[in-house]
């Protein structure tokens, strides 16, 4: 089952599932009546009405107050690659967020903001809540996990490198592509190694295991849990392996006209195309 959000007539959004060769949605309900219950959702053949996928407006099943907190360098060897190098990996993730209004989907396309010498790729793994979490053990936080998707994390390095905060890199305009939440019980546990690639134009750029992370998602969850409460459809995105553009010698950034895409085991392939500053204005 691939679940994805849709705005039809530019009124609410619905939840629905996307058949397997993306023809046609099956619409699962309105989008908070989805995060309500999502495992209930989950769980059962969608019986809603049937349309074609052709002319839809597809957005991210995500709700507006949503919670998207990510982990930065939670693989090894992107630590290694990076600034932080020389430094010990520390006892707890580096956190930081995105707003839900840098989120968008598959095949939608990413604007270079204009004081950026490009974009850096940062393919990974997307876990969706589906449970109140409050003081949570590793294992409460990761049995309340409902899906997975692939992410990309794509990077304006300027702006994230011009302060110690890295809000402002993270949260360009289209920044944050989101394919269709996958059920975890389709994909299984993280830490059995997904394999993890990023291509550029076709070309391999990142090519790694989820069991490579530093920090697993139950626990990282639990940490979270313990200082906020999380709710049903906050996001966790687990951080990207090595590959990165900007380590690169010379750096590697992309440009309008490239086309990136993110591949995750048992999940799928999120395929975006990088435009030029000017798609932001139009």
């Amino acid at each position: 089952m691939r679940i994805v959000g849709i705005r039809r007539d530019g009124g609410d959004v619905l939840v629905a599932s996307l058949s397997e060769d993306g023809a046609q949605v099956t619409v699962i309900a309105c989008l908070e009546e989805f995060w309500s219950d999502a495992a209930a959702f989950l769980s059962r053949e969608p019986a809603g009405e049937t349309v074609p996928a052709a002319g839809l407006r597809f957005v991210p099943p995500v709700l507006p107050g949503a919670r998207v907190i990510c982990i930065g360098l939670n693989y090894l060897e992107h630590v290694a690659e990076g600034s932080f190098r020389d430094q010990e990996i520390p006892p707890y993730p580096t956190l930081f967020a995105r707003w839900t209004q840098s989120l968008t989907v598959d095949g939608a396309e990413v604007p270079v903001p204009s004081n950026e010498d490009g974009l850096d790729w940062e393919g990974e793994v997307m876990a969706f809540v589906g449970s109140t979490l409050v003081d949570a053990t590793p294992e409460e936080a990761l049995a309340a996990v409902v899906g997975y998707s692939c992410f990309n994390d794509l990077t304006s390095r300027r702006a994230q490198k011009l302060t110690s905060q890295w809000i402002l890199g993270k949260n360009g305009d289209n920044s944050g592509p989101l394919g269709p939440l996958v059920p975890a019980a389709e994909v299984g546990d993280l830490r059995d190694g997904l394999h993890v690639q990023t291509r550029v134009n076709g070309e391999t750029v990142q090519d790694g295991r989820t069991d490579e992370m530093v920090y697993p998602v139950g626990d990282t969850l639990s940490l979270i849990s313990h200082t906020f409460t999380l709710r049903p459809g906050d996001l966790l995105a687990t951080g990207t392996p090595s590959g990165v553009g900007y380590a690169r010698t010379p750096p590697w950034l992309l440009q309008p006209g490239d086309v990136v895409e993110v591949e995750v085991e048992r999940i799928g392939v999120l395929t975006n195309r990088i435009v030029d500053n000017s798609a932001r204005k139009a």
